[in-house]
């Protein structure tokens, strides 16, 4: 009997635990007439994915509607290797659910990690400058997916979808315009134990839909010129008014302000503006955002308009996503929040920089 009962709490361990398998076709696609590499005409990745079906301990997991996370990766062939090498990216991901039945499920799917280029912009050693989209080894890895699952019994899923993936480094190295992919996948999912563990129901207190002033200081290094040119740092201040509703979201409204040295340098070492450099290399722009919580994370998106731009000019709109880490998260108390936060800064599908900071609530 002690055997017995051993071995039926060992598979209940199991329960919710599994992995999924994907296969993709998909297609790059030139999101800027600067990419200057050939398009292959057929992309295609492998992924596979360590995942958790949440069971509601926690009660941002029955707020959530009981959300799936779990650890990705993805092996990428573009389809020139001489031009754009392989991709393996590694990233955390969450599922939430959209449509949920007992036997089909709609899902969207959400994972922002690194990625490791084999090939990038080379002037030698091989040469590769056809190839201006990635310029280093290392870059930002993310994806964007959807499926439609079936669920052939509590151990087995089948699912078809399509997916969005973005590798860049942020212009931590020039050039820099970033690869997009998207495409198809059909794959299948295993739980050893159960995909359907026993839920954790209680009655949860909602939380107070209250307002909180909030400021983020935030720095990002970039660089200028191809091929290893020197790096310089970007200071970002955020200052913004926050409302947590549905006691699991947060929306947010306010103002962005940032300085440029690679542009205060580019403006100096070209004599444009002599005397007015810091003039033109600042950044201001209002947004607005929301932020997903989860326990002590986060998932944030912000979109923004500039008010005021830099002599080196992208799009007249931005975005930001990523994530934040909640240090202090209090009810009461001055300080109500204290948070790390890690940032990709885009204008559309090109990425801007990678903004790390350290964000206040009160």
């Amino acid at each position: 009997m002690p055997c017995c009962a051993a071995a039926q709490e060992q598979d209940h361990a199991l329960d919710g635990f599994g992995i999924e398998a994907n296969v993709i076709a998909g297609k790059l696609f030139k999101h800027t007439t600067k990419f200057a590499g050939p398009i292959p005409r057929l992309s295609t990745a492998v992924g596979v994915t360590l995942m958790q079906q949440t069971d509601g301990r926690r009660d941002w997991e029955q707020r959530r509607k009981y959300p799936l996370w779990g650890v990705g990766v993805a092996y990428t062939d573009y389809g020139i290797d001489s031009v754009y090498g392989k991709c393996i990216g590694v990233y955390p991901m969450l599922q939430l659910p959209i449509i949920r039945s007992k036997k089909v499920e709609w899902t969207l799917q959400f994972g922002l990690g690194l990625g490791y280029v084999t090939r990038h912009y080379s002037h030698s050693h091989p040469e590769d400058t056809l190839n201006n989209a990635i310029s280093s080894h290392i870059n930002n890895f993310t994806l964007f997916a959807t499926d439609l699952r079936y669920h052939v019994d509590k151990h087995w899923d089948l699912q078809v979808g399509g997916s969005f993936s973005h590798i860049s480094n942020a212009t931590f190295r020039q050039p820099n315009l970033g690869v997009n992919m998207y495409g198809a996948h059909i794959g299948v999912r295993y739980f050893p134990g159960t995909s359907a563990p026993e839920k954790a129901l209680r009655k949860l207190t909602p939380l107070s839909n209250r307002w909180l002033i909030q400021a983020r200081l935030g720095i990002a290094m970039t660089s200028t010129g191809n091929g290893g040119g020197p790096l310089y740092p970007v200071y970002l201040t955020s200052l913004y008014a926050s409302k947590r509703y549905a006691s699991k979201n947060k929306a947010f409204i306010g103002i962005d302000y940032s300085y440029h040295t690679n542009v205060y340098a580019f403006l100096k070492n070209n004599e444009i503006w002599p005397g007015e450099e810091k003039e033109h290399s600042w950044k201001s722009a209002v947004f607005v955002g929301h932020e997903w919580l989860m326990g002590r994370g986060a998932i944030m998106l912000q979109v923004g308009v500039y008010i005021k731009n830099a002599y080196l000019r992208l799009d007249p709109y931005y975005e930001k996503l990523g994530y934040n880490y909640y240090l202090i998260r209090q009810e009461k108390g001055l300080l109500k929040e204290l948070y790390l936060s890690a940032l990709l800064k885009t204008h559309l599908t090109q990425a801007e920089l990678g903004e790390f900071g350290l964000g206040f609530s009160f």
